[in-house]
């Protein structure tokens, strides 16, 4: 078994400039590692050699095999310096690691997906897989929020899942100009237009920690129970394995309990400020 402190190689195979901060890497392995599995809702912790290491959500589709995908924001100096990465450079990668978003329990109930942000990158390969298995699931609802049009992540595959006539999708900004013709306001407010039964909905969650606790309170008043919430609690990891304790969240760890965790089980901390 391979030591998971241990980072593997792994060439990037592509770059892709999402925002104008945010990125994509789609990276290969190399050596004896020939493959990668994954599922939806685990990441990795990626080592730029020389500078440091960072947990990133993956974010490519769970049934490509022998790639893995990961959109970045340059928010540090881990982060920053990875921005400056071309095609060949290679990275280390240790993973994957943590909890699942619920895909198997999901099936035969509406999915209601909510994110804002960057928070629809932790998302996509759960929206890829109901896609791909789209009889094995009642309604799909995708509501996404953004700060203005120029912060829309993906814009060009929410425009192509928003044809499907099978899924419901709504996009919204805080603020935009008057070229904008779409929603305006925050994305709690697309649920009631989200074409979905909350009293037999699974709903997956993830965005910044304000944006989650109102959208938690919205889902509540459309019928969604606690305990079929599921939340994405992305901070603070730094050894991934339990070991450091950085990322304990009251008596669980986000990189060994989570990141994603059913909300009934962590509500009376969730609201907790420090912790």
């Amino acid at each position: 078994m391979a030591d998971p402190m241990t980072p593997e190689p792994f060439r990037i195979e592509r770059v892709s400039r999402e925002l104008a901060d945010t990125f994509t890497l789609d990276l290969v392995p190399v050596g004896d590692k020939r493959d990668f599995d994954f599922q939806p809702g685990q990441f990795n912790m990626l080592y730029h050699f020389g500078v440091g290491e960072v947990p990133i959500s993956i974010s490519g589709d769970a049934g490509t095999k022998g790639r893995v995908t990961h959109t970045v924001r340059a928010v540090g100096t881990v982060t920053e310096s990875m921005a400056d990465l071309k095609k060949g450079d290679m990275v280390g990668v240790r993973g994957p690691f943590g909890s699942t978003w619920p895909m198997e329990l999901a099936e035969g109930h509406d999915v209601v997906i909510v994110t804002g942000g960057i928070g629809l990158a932790p998302l996509r390969p759960a929206i890829y897989h109901v896609l791909a298995n789209r009889g094995k699931y009642g309604r799909v609802a995708i509501l996404y929020g953004a700060r203005t049009p120029s912060d829309i992540l993906y814009r060009e595959e929410l425009e192509a899942w928003s044809a499907r006539l099978d899924v419901s999708v709504e996009a919204t900004v805080d603020t935009a100009g008057t070229d904008w013709t779409g929603n305006v306001g925050v994305v709690t407010k697309l649920l009631p237009r989200g074409n979905f039964d909350g009293r037999d909905a699974v709903a997956l969650v993830c965005g910044p920690e304000v944006m989650m606790r109102f959208t938690v309170h919205a889902l509540n008043d459309q019928g969604v129970t606690n305990d079929c919430i599921f939340v994405s609690m992305e901070r603070n990891m730094k050894c991934a394995v339990g070991f450091c304790g950085h990322c304990q969240f009251g008596s669980r760890f986000v990189c060994k309990d989570g990141p994603v965790f059913r909300f009934d089980q962590i509500e009376d901390i969730f609201r907790v400020k420090g912790i």
